[in-house]
């Protein structure tokens, strides 16, 4: 008896033994363990908990696209909030709260500019710090390179609303502005009063330049700009069977009047504010007074971008480039 039971006590701390080295919870090196991951565990549950309570202060909601009864079509604007995951992610290897690391992430609205009923676009959201050029191309040819030129100095991109006809015969041209990085439009293709036009021959009049336009730069416009901003509501109707939005602006240079360079600037300076689409044309004031222009819209702190940049819901700070 007194045998067996020293086999059984043996065979006992056998077991124990083995136990220690795999999953004896006992163990010294489960111990040591358990030391080093609780302290990290409180420390990171704190972290988190604050992360989610100053969230709240950081959240902004989204904005829904409407149809003014002054502006018509006004886009959406993207609404932000706090990646909780994301930001606890980066910050529990420090395991303290910091503002500079936040991990944002959009809230999209429920109406988007899609969503309306065809309507004219003069203008972005006024939530969004951001302006673009408008350039509207039916002549002018010789002041194209030298506005290329000063558009490249100073990192901005325009949106070229092109007149089919003038793309037919200028192609080379066509070619310069789109390789230099700027957006494409289409502004007709012979330069009628729109607003007299039948929805048929609106149509036509925008089909045979997107074909054009098509054919020389394999681009499909996706904005109508109509000449002299005439219209009616078959010209809206008809860009949007084409697939596409008629855009005017809420600046006008009226740079066709040979205007004084600097009367110009400080007219678009005085009239600039957020969302502005500001119409210009390829004239001797438009370049004489350009550079003046975007030192205008800088000093606002606006950032300056193509008409598809500026009417997208997205939120200026998540807009990385537009070069």
């Amino acid at each position: 008896m007194k045998k067996q039971l020293i086999h059984f006590i043996g065979f006992v701390v056998l077991i124990l033994l083995t136990w220690g080295i795999t999953d004896n919870p006992y163990s010294s090196r489960y111990l040591v363990q358990l030391k080093n991951s609780a302290p990290t565990f409180v420390s990171n549950d704190s972290l988190y908990q604050e992360i989610v309570e100053k969230a709240k202060g950081y959240e902004e909601k989204p904005i829904d696209a409407v149809i003014d009864p002054v502006w018509k079509a006004i886009p959406g604007y993207d609404g932000v909030k706090v990646n909780i995951e994301k930001s606890y992610d980066i910050m529990k290897k420090k395991g303290k709260f910091e503002e500079e690391v936040l991990v944002m992430q959009p809230i999209k609205p429920k109406i988007l500019l899609n969503d309306l009923p065809a309507s004219p676009i003069y203008r972005g959201n006024d939530k969004k710090p951001m302006v673009s050029f408008i350039v509207n191309v039916a002549w002018g040819n010789e002041h194209i390179p030298e506005i290329l030129k000063i558009l490249k100095e100073n990192h901005v991109q325009a949106t070229f609303f092109l007149e089919g006809r003038w793309v037919k015969n200028n192609s080379e041209l066509a070619e310069m502005i789109f390789e230099a990085g700027h957006e494409i439009g289409n502004h007709s293709f012979s330069h009628p009063d729109m607003g007299k036009l039948s929805r048929q021959l609106a149509i036509e009049e925008i089909q045979k330049t997107n074909d054009v336009i098509q054919a020389t730069l394999d681009i499909k416009p996706k904005w109508f700009g109509p000449p002299s901003g005439s219209y009616n509501q078959q010209t809206i109707e008809a860009a949007s069977q084409l697939g596409m939005k008629t855009v005017l602006w809420s600046v006008d240079t009226v740079d066709w009047r040979n205007p004084n360079p600097s009367d110009m600037v400080e007219r678009v300076r005085s009239k600039l504010h957020p969302g502005a689409m500001v119409l210009m044309h390829p004239t001797e004031a438009t370049v004489k007074g350009l550079e003046g222009m975007i030192k205008a819209v800088e000093k606002k702190e606006y950032k300056l971008g193509k008409v598809s940049t500026l009417l997208s819901e997205q939120r200026i700070e998540m807009i990385h480039s537009d070069r």
